[in-house]
């Protein structure tokens, strides 16, 4: 919790100092489909499946010329259908994600994107089946509340204001939170967005 502290802190600085620099300032919304899973360690890696799920939210885009730093805010359905010793179980967690993105344009507006992002684990539910008895818990007992990931995926910012782009999100934190689960649980989500600007301040 303190180094979640810490690196807001850190972010917040960045990103008062990053307004008072930038060229042009975006404000815009965003959305689209998550391709979600979890990657489990051991044996358990190869039982895991992907789970659709959806995301929304806002973003800002700060533009020094080739160069753009866009943080976003996020609601994101994320999880996975996985078998363990014939119990299914099924993850459905949400999380409000907060990627901060550093964008290197190329041509005619595509963008290379990467970046860390802050995930906080906000509502959901795990169910297990046995013999057909299920049984659900909620998120808490499963997962931690905090996720940290490294967000990467390219970007194309298309005429009147609306972007597209696809980013794969590595789960770099262990997420198990179930003392009688052994093994690491992290988040691994592909994503696919559409955006549209509402105004722009700025060149």
């Amino acid at each position: 919790m303190k180094l979640m502290t810490k690196i807001l802190a850190v972010g917040c600085f960045c990103f008062i100092s990053t307004l008072t620099m930038a060229q042009s300032i975006g404000i815009g919304i965003k959305g689209g489909p998550n391709f979600a899973k979890l990657s489990g360690s051991q044996s358990l890696s190869n039982t895991y499946n992907n789970r659709t799920g959806y995301h929304f939210g806002a973003y800002a885009l700060f533009k020094f010329g080739k160069i753009g730093i866009q943080p976003e805010i996020l609601y994101s359905k994320q999880g996975s259908n996985y078998t363990v010793s014939s119990t299914n179980w099924e993850a459905n967690y949400d999380y409000i994600n907060v990627p901060v993105l550093f964008k290197l344009y190329t041509v005619a507006g595509i963008n290379i994107q990467v970046g860390p992002q802050l995930g906080f684990a906000s509502g959901g539910q795990l169910k297990s089946t046995l013999n057909g008895i299920t049984t659900t818990q909620g998120y808490s007992q499963a997962i931690k509340n905090n996720d940290l990931s490294l967000a990467m995926g390219l970007g194309w910012d298309l005429p009147f204001g609306l972007s597209i782009d696809a980013r794969y999100n590595l789960g770099l934190s262990n997420n198990n939170n179930a003392p009688s689960t052994s093994g690491e649980i992290k988040n691994q989500v592909i994503m696919a967005s559409v955006g549209y600007r509402l105004f722009k301040l700025g060149n």
